[in-house]
């Protein structure tokens, strides 16, 4: 080879071009012709696509001075070399990173297309008139780039895979004199059939790029152009599985010709329209697994096929090595990002990106990937595509194999700035195996000690026979084998129609086996995952599901992934939707995983429920108020409040929120602006879409109900709550709390919530109407059992929580410290040590509330309908419970009115 032999020296003019001279025999071929006729680039500065349109500009004047064919040859041929010889240049002089390599040979096939597709337009119009749809419009072809030129990530030296598309049927209106009329297809056949000509066609100049049209649909037996209902029907009926892969990078690479940009525009999105529910499917496709290891399979035996034949003449002192099929490759780094891609391409719009470094850069963001093994997989695709582009700058050769050679490995090492050929080969053969263990990891099959599908069955139907015989193996490994198959057939009949997540209990049997224990513990998980199947694949990320709850990294996420919900860059209001639900159905349900593996106490599990329920209602506010037409600021003036469970910090995994809605806004419609923002933000909680809801909401401790506003002003909360507020209003606002909105509205609430409850009561009107709220909730929870209702009967949790708030009402405006939203338990103790009751008895109240949500919460795990126990079980507690209250309430009048008569009282008294 001539490279390793003495060279002359680099052209003077060309002092800038020496790398890629002593570098490249086509650089020495090449070079001296674009010097002579002043053709050279400035490399000093970065090649941009911008460098390359306007070096194109002075081809494509002189094919303008002198319009042929001949002449459009000439350019294409001459403005390719100029502009990849400065492209190899800055390369191979370390001047430019491989984003700049890239995306500059990108554009230069953009371009050359481009200029190729209007020349073959302008032939064949003049031959046959403007092509038209069936409505008369003019119409273009799209060119549709495939591969690394649809994700901008083109070779230096490769083929350009192209495919034909036409919107409609119609035929050209021969305009022109002496043309004549042909059909659409057969028009857009001939300029296709011209563009393959222009850019493939060996010249002395050489070839601008190979042109490769057998990704169209049925490959060389089919017509060279195509039209989108063509297309469409093909996808239907014929699509196969290694044609989805090889769609999603598909771009559309042309400009129109004969349609206004807008109509080009729709035509593109009508081409989406169509390849978009192709490639990504709407819900997870774990079926890709087997399918892209059954082609992985496939390149890697053609890999090993030509390495064999290619022994001979190619081997040296070491074996060839394949950078881009071979172990450790590039198929197999852009394999791993597909893998991610089809699986969840049609739920995470950032996965429908074509270039392969934006999807782990995306797999990184969205921990679908640990940040050290993105950093290692991206390093290693840089690696090997720089090495591709050495090999192939050589001799412009499309060549993706190391020769094993000492000399051509050492001159290979030198461009890529390693000290030695053997420094360069522990490089490479440690990416490769790092590469290697990242997709054994993500493709190896699990052994599932199952037979494989019978041939001529159903593949859904044979897993589904498999996976019940699994469920029987493993449910015999719990402690309640019965009900666990149970629960595990449950499951498989509920999603048995889903044949992907079929797939995913079929390649990962790991991952049934852990819902096996799941559904084991807890009816309720049982439940929870016939529900939300979608969450099942959290299962597959093991050190994910150990990690405690980030709530930082939660609303993160929750605003990435509304962000990312777009449909042709625009919102998806229902995409929004169940980003929210799916974003928040696997946070809890990784709580759920933790929580049965005994990681959490009720109270912390709790902690963790109220401060994700906080983020998803931010996120949704902040997602919902660019949602409305009228609105009068960038950012409302506008929070909600949490009371309840929510409020107390006590929610479970099921629990309603109690809110209600406060504006603080002096604008004259702001009443008006702001109900139909709680409305919307209601609807967006509440409402069940294909991800399953959010929240049930319960707004009726707003003032005045259910007969009240839907939002309130501040001014008017104050009012209420002063003048018209009953004690059990101020009862549920000792657990109120800002939660979401805006934080100067949320301030001015907990200083006039603290005013509220510090104000001085009477304290015999307190208790009695306390006393009648208790015999009302008492009424409406009646318990005809012989057992004990851990929630609702005397001496029970809801005891516990009207004897804190009436210590808060009672005594707070002494004793400021028991205002805090501090949780039953706290308060009981702070209580105690201000001597405001018997501090042994207020812990041991305190315990036996720690005690009963601990065996409540256990009984709806295990999905009873409400938590009754042997009336034995909490006798001492509920002996503790019955003493404080009754020395709560010792000062109470010895007849209690019912909550009726003295709201009438009162009612007749004002």
């Amino acid at each position: 080879m001539t490279l390793f032999h003495s060279i002359d020296p680099c052209p003077a003019e060309a002092s800038d071009y020496a790398a890629a001279w002593h570098h490249s025999a086509f650089a020495r071929r090449a070079l001296p012709g674009v010097v002579g006729r002043g053709q050279l680039l400035d490399v000093r500065a970065a090649i941009t696509p911008d460098v390359l349109n306007a070096h194109f500009q002075h081809f494509w004047s002189d094919v303008l001075r002198a319009p042929s064919p001949e002449a459009m040859t000439v350019a294409l041929r001459q403005f390719r070399n100029s502009a990849l010889l400065a492209i190899m240049a800055r390369d191979l002089a370390g001047t430019a990173d491989l984003s700049e390599s890239l995306e500059s040979i990108t554009a230069l096939a953009d371009m050359t297309i481009n200029a190729a597709y209007a020349s073959a337009m302008a032939v064949a119009i003049a031959q046959h008139g403007v092509p038209r749809d069936s409505q008369g419009q003019p119409q273009d072809m799209m060119i549709i780039g495939m591969g690394k030129l649809g994700g901008r990530e083109l070779n230096a030296s490769s083929d350009v895979d192209l495919i034909y598309v036409f919107p409609d049927d119609g035929e050209t209106d021969a305009a022109p004199a002496n043309s004549r009329s042909i059909d659409a297809a057969s028009f857009f056949i001939k300029v296709g059939r011209r563009i393959a000509a222009l850019l493939g066609e060996v010249t002395a100049d050489g070839i601008v790029f190979r042109v490769d049209l057998r990704l169209r649909p049925n490959g060389d037996s089919g017509p060279l152009a195509v039209s989108l209902s063509m297309l469409e029907q093909y996808f239907i009926v014929q699509g196969r599985e290694w044609e989805r892969y090889a769609w999603i990078k598909a771009r559309v690479v042309n400009q129109p010709v004969a349609q206004t940009p807008a109509a080009f525009q729709q035509a593109i999105s009508g081409l989406h329209d169509i390849v978009r529910p192709f490639v990504f499917r709407r819900y997870l496709d774990f079926n890709v697994m087997a399918a892209l290891r059954e082609l992985h399979g496939q390149i890697r035996e053609e890999a090993q096929r030509r390495q064999s034949n290619r022994e001979s003449h190619m081997a040296g002192e070491h074996a060839p090595v394949d950078v881009k099929l071979g172990p450790g490759g590039i198929r197999e780094i852009e394999f791993i990002a597909q893998l991610f891609q089809l699986i969840r391409g049609g739920k995470e719009e950032p996965l429908r990106a074509r270039s392969t470094r934006e999807i782990y850069d995306y797999l990184e963001r969205s921990r679908r990937l640990e940040s050290q093994e993105v950093k290692m997989l991206l390093a290693a695709y840089e690696f090997w595509r720089r090495l591709e582009h050495r090999l192939q700058y050589l001799d412009d050769a499309q060549t993706h194999v190391m020769p094993g050679k000492l000399a051509t490995i050492a001159h290979l090492a030198q461009s890529m700035s390693y000290e030695s050929g053997e420094a360069f080969l522990r490089a490479l053969e440690e990416i490769q195996r790092q590469v290697q263990q990242s997709f054994e990891r993500l493709f190896a099959a699990e052994p599932t000690g199952s037979a494989p599908i019978e041939p001529g069955r159903p593949a859904a139907e044979t897993r589904l026979e498999r996976l019940k015989a699994q469920a029987q193996r493993f449910a015999s490994e719990t402690a309640n084998p019965e009900q666990t198959l149970t629960r595990l057939h449950q499951l498989l009949e509920s999603i048995g129609r889903r044949a992907s997540y079929l797939a995913l209990f079929d390649e990962y049997p790991n991952a049934f086996l852990r819902v096996a224990h799941l559904v084991s513990a807890s009816a309720w998980a049982a439940n929870y995952l016939r529900q939300h199947p979608i969450v099942l694949d959290e299962l597959l990320d093991v050190s994910a599901a150990e990690d405690p709850p980030d709530q930082q990294a939660f609303i993160d996420e929750l605003r990435i992934r509304v962000a990312e919900a777009v449909h042709n860059g625009v919102p998806d209001i229902e995409q929004q939707m169940d980003a929210l639900r799916e974003t928040h159905h696997a946070a809890l349900f990784r709580l759920l995983v933790q929580d049965l593996d005994g990681r959490w106490s009720v109270e912390t599990l709790s902690d963790h429920l109220s401060a994700m329920a906080d983020s998803v209602l931010q996120v949704t506010l902040e997602t919902v108020w660019p949602t409305l037409t009228r609105r009068h600021r960038d950012r409302p003036k506008f929070a909600v409040i949490a009371y309840g469970r929510l409020g107390g910090k006590e929610l479970g995994y099921a629990s309603d929120l109690d809110l209600i809605f406060l504006y603080d806004d002096p604008h004259e419609s702001a009443s008006e602006i702001y109900a139909r923002y709680a409305q919307r933000f209601n609807v967006w909680l509440s409402t069940a879409t294909a991800a399953g809801t959010l929240f049930d909401i319960d707004l009726r401790l707003r003032p005045n109900g259910n007969a009240g506003l839907l939002v309130t002003s501040m001014e008017g909360f104050l009012d209420y709550q002063h003048r018209h507020a009953w004690v059990w209003e101020h009862q549920a606002l000792t657990r109120a709390r800002f939660c979401a909105g805006d934080r100067d509205i949320g301030q001015r609430f907990e200083v006039e919530r603290e005013r509220l409850l510090r104000l001085a009561r009477p304290t015999e009107g307190l208790l009695e109407e306390v006393l009648a709220m208790r015999q009302k909730m008492h009424d409406g929870h009646p318990n005809p059992s012989a057992q004990f209702d851990i929630k609702h009967d005397r001496g029970g949790m809801v005891d516990i929580e009207f004897i804190v708030q009436t210590l808060v009402l009672r005594h707070s405006h002494a004793h400021p410290t028991l205002t805090g939203n501090l949780g039953n338990i706290a308060l009981l103790r702070i209580a105690g040590e201000l001597g405001l009751i018997d501090a042994g008895l207020a812990a041991q109240v305190g315990d036996a509330y720690r005690s009963y949500r601990k065996r409540q919460h256990a009984e709806r795990l295990s999905g009873a309908a409400s938590a009754r126990v042997d009336a034995h079980e909490f006798q001492a507690q509920q002996a503790a419970v019955i003493a404080l209250w009754d020395a709560v309430f010792r000062e109470a009048p010895a007849t209690i009115r019912s909550l009726q008569e003295l709201h009438q009282s009162a009612s007749g008294s004002a």
